[in-house]
């Protein structure tokens, strides 16, 4: 039979098409679920941006903008690199645990690519110059965001495929897993999360201060990240 996500399965009928009750609904040995997680959004929120870049070259007599170049380059990397490391995906929550329902689906689909892609959409019609000294802080505050993203991130995704090139140290749980106790994992619970938020910030900075819609993203992953966290707490407990 089909897995069914434990999420999704409470009995109420209206939140289980919300959370969705199948985990991996497929189509012959197509898998819908990891399909949508990243390929569709991901790319319809970098060709968005790019639509906009052009919409501004197009307005300025064809050169865009110190802080439109940001966004493009920040958001546009940032895809580059969930593709290059989808296998990845297998081990996130999203896959590994919850079902494939309303909320992952409108989210992937439709979500993600017109609502991260506020800051070029306000950057089309509103040109900001930033100049060399804070293009180069934002650029610095970014490669720190990344860098502590992908380093944990890596680390933990070697760790749960039975690999371990640093000799990070762990702990057992009663269930019989591993945590990592070294590292990245054992200065902060989630440093994934924290390097996202500081990536998140450096795309928000580059539309300055002249309206808070564009500081969106920044506001709305730190509730969701505080929502994964305390999901992920959760498990831990169980562990």
């Amino acid at each position: 039979g089909r897995l069914l996500a434990l999420g999704g399965n409470s009995g109420n009928h209206l939140y289980d098409w919300f959370m969705g009750r199948e985990l991996n609904p497929q189509i012959g040995s197509f898998d819908i679920k990891t399909f949508n997680e990243l390929r569709p959004g991901m790319i319809l929120w970098v060709l968005i941006n790019i639509s906009m870049a052009c919409e501004q070259a197009s307005r300025r007599g064809g050169t865009i903008t110190d802080s439109m170049w940001l966004v493009l380059a920040f958001q546009g990397w940032y895809t580059v690199d969930a593709l290059y490391n989808e296998p990845a995906l297998f081990s996130t929550m999203d896959v590994a645990s919850d079902g494939f329902g309303f909320m992952l689906s409108i989210g992937d689909l439709v979500w993600l690519p017109f609502t991260y892609s506020l800051q070029a959409r306000y950057l089309a019609w509103n040109h900001v110059e930033l100049g060399p000294v804070w293009t180069a802080a934002i650029f610095i505050l970014h490669g720190l965001g990344y860098y502590i993203f992908r380093t944990a991130n890596g680390d933990k995704n070697n760790f749960r495929n039975g690999k371990n090139p640093k000799g990070l140290s762990s702990m057992q749980t009663k269930r019989g897993t591993k945590l990592i106790t070294s590292g990245w994992w054992g200065a902060s619970r989630h440093p994934n999360y924290f390097g996202d938020l500081i990536m998140g910030l450096a795309w928000c900075l580059p539309t300055a201060f002249g309206t808070p819609v564009t500081y969106y993203y920044i506001i709305y992953f730190a509730v969701l990240l505080v929502h994964r966290q305390r999901r992920d707490d959760e498990a831990c407990q169980h562990k």
